[in-house]
């Protein structure tokens, strides 16, 4: 039986991932979270399951796991939001640096094939468009995002420095925007943020003029994306986001809608170093990995909407 440990696997993409990795036999799950931003909601349904394992522990703090042998690591455990990872930011630092420092020391003790959640974050404000994985990315490294930005820049750099030094079995995914169900209400993401306050009939803010564009995948797709590249020989990083880009505006009138909302937009000032264009070339996940996304904004944001409605998400936290 394979071990399979996923840190911040009680978290929003983390739990997803847990959940598709259980449906295949002969695998053993070992979920690592600290409960700093993921819920233990995300995986009880699991907890029953003889082939899942809880840890909960935190990868600044010094990481043993006396399994027989781990044969694979993803590496989620980090704060994704602005307002989770901005709340402290010398924490997200850490995590990115010490912690995955940590993970990686315990990926050599295993030998085992490591994948690092990294992030669109790494291309900044881009000035490349749709960006592709050699573009260098436009980063401000003093910004208030920089505790992200730059930490996932570091962590990638750590991750492919144990491979020339240690010949390590490393793997990196750059994730753009990524929704669905167990997303949190009030975490500062655009499409939690719009349906959260359309089913509210409060005001759906944006910050700026609208015309900034995302592009948004539903985490089906990119736990896909993710399992493909870990059993894959590809080393990364590799882009996986769905290119369907879609301006903010657009976004929230289609939110509204879907929402049979009486909600109005409000504009705010646009954040400092908030990119405005984000678009992914997948050109490279297609051609190694024969993957690209297939569920709709439209069909992904029904199923999500139905979860806030559902699930009394907007009370959680």
């Amino acid at each position: 039986m394979r071990i399979i440990l996923v840190t911040g696997g009680a978290g929003f993409v983390g739990s997803h991932l847990c959940d598709h990795l259980l449906k295949k036999k002969n695998i053993h799950v070992i979920c690592l979270d600290n409960f700093s931003t993921g819920r233990k909601e995300n995986i009880t349904h699991l907890m029953g399951d003889p082939r899942f394992t809880l840890i909960e522990h935190d990868i600044v703090e010094p990481l043993y796991i006396e399994a027989r042998k781990i044969d694979q690591i993803y590496n989620l455990a980090c704060p994704a939001s602005p307002v989770n990872y901005q709340a402290n930011a010398v924490r997200t630092i850490k995590i990115n640096t010490i912690g995955v420092i940590n993970v990686l020391g315990l990926a050599k003790k295993h030998n085992a094939r490591i994948l690092q959640a990294s992030t669109s974050e790494v291309y900044g404000d881009p000035l490349e468009h749709p960006q592709r994985e050699s573009y260098n990315g436009n980063v401000n490294p003093i910004g208030s995002r920089a505790c992200y930005d730059e930490g996932k820049r570091i962590a990638e750099a750590l991750f492919f420095e144990y491979r020339r030094m240690h010949g390590l079995d490393i793997c990196v995914a750059r994730i753009f925007n990524t929704y669905g169900p167990r997303m949190f209400a009030d975490d500062g993401r655009v499409v939690s943020n719009f349906i959260a306050q359309a089913l509210a009939g409060k005001p759906l803010t944006i910050y700026g003029d609208g015309k900034q564009t995302r592009s948004f995948c539903y985490v089906s797709d990119m736990v896909e994306g993710l399992v493909k590249l870990m059993n894959s020989r590809e080393t990364g990083p590799i882009n996986l986001g769905n290119p369907d880009e879609r301006t903010i505006l657009e976004l929230a009138k289609k939110i509204i809608a879907m929402t049979d909302s009486s909600s109005r937009s409000e504009f705010k000032k646009r954040p400092d170093d908030d990119p405005y264009k984000r678009k992914p070339d997948i050109g490279i996940a297609q051609k190694k990995l024969k993957w690209k996304p297939h569920v709709s904004l439209e069909n992904g944001l029904a199923t999500t909407i139905e979860y806030f409605r559902n699930e009394s998400a907007l009370n959680l936290r």
